[in-house]
């Protein structure tokens, strides 16, 4: 018996090591891919249009419209670097220091679950990986976090986020988000429109960028704070991350 369960044993873990190097060089193919050319899609965009099909919506079209940093206007950017985090153009991918904060606040509130994962952490999660809360999707992401902050400059990352974020049911990317809302394209956003835009993002598809509740408008308010205290547009000169 432990005889024929050893050949299986190994046969399983060369499978799982096969899978493992497949998944590993397809996900250092598209970081290296994505650091030069558009995005077509991400995985959030794949999930929700299967669920969409699963459902009988047929209609529904998960797609974006990319557009370069230089055709977005530079309060998007800002505006989610403020609402987000603020500590992008200095870390490695990770926030340390809002780790720990979160940590402390999910111990005391485990009904109120609090995140702490930085742009770097959200694009990569979105692009590549699936939703949920397990220790192996957030293993990956850490990976994938890593590689991307290696290969791609800081630019690249907050261009390739706005351009797969989700903003709304079936509204991926800003400029999608810019026409949907205010019938413009993305490089004429204003700092009251960009504030908006970036308070829906934790649950966009519960807060309405289009119907905003007084939550929203709050958060909104705040954010466009936050913008002014970090210098408003010259901040993102000064960091390298609009020309």
């Amino acid at each position: 018996m432990k005889r024929r369960r050893a050949p299986l044993m190994a046969t399983v873990k060369s499978y799982l090591w096969r899978i493992v190097l497949v998944l590993a060089l397809f996900w250092g193919g598209g970081i290296a891919l994505f650091s030069i050319v558009p995005v077509p899609f991400s995985a959030v965009m794949v999930e929700r249009q299967v669920s969409a099909w699963l459902s009988g919506d047929f209609g529904y079209v998960a797609h974006s419209d990319w557009v370069s940093m230089s055709d977005i206007s530079p309060w998007m950017g800002l505006a989610v670097i403020a609402a987000e985090d603020q500590k992008f153009p200095e870390h490695w991918g990770f926030d340390v220091a809002a780790i720990e904060k979160a940590l402390s606040h999910n111990e005391r509130n485990e009904n109120r679950i609090r995140g702490a994962s930085t742009l770097s952490q959200q694009t990569a999660k979105n692009l590549f990986l699936w939703d949920g809360r397990s220790w192996l999707r957030k293993g990956l992401e850490a990976g994938l976090t890593l590689g991307m902050e290696t290969v791609w400059s800081k630019r690249r990352i907050l261009t390739v986020y706005l351009n797969i974020a989700e903003f709304g049911d079936g509204v991926f990317g800003v400029e999608a988000a810019a026409q949907r809302y205010f019938h413009k394209p993305a490089s004429r956003l204003t700092i009251a429109e960009a504030a908006l835009l970036a308070a829906v993002l934790p649950n966009p598809l519960r807060f309405k960028a289009d119907a905003p509740s007084g939550y929203v408008h709050n958060r909104q308010a705040w954010i466009m704070r936050q913008m002014r205290q970090l210098g408003g547009e010259g901040f993102m000169r000064e960091q390298g991350l609009y020309q």
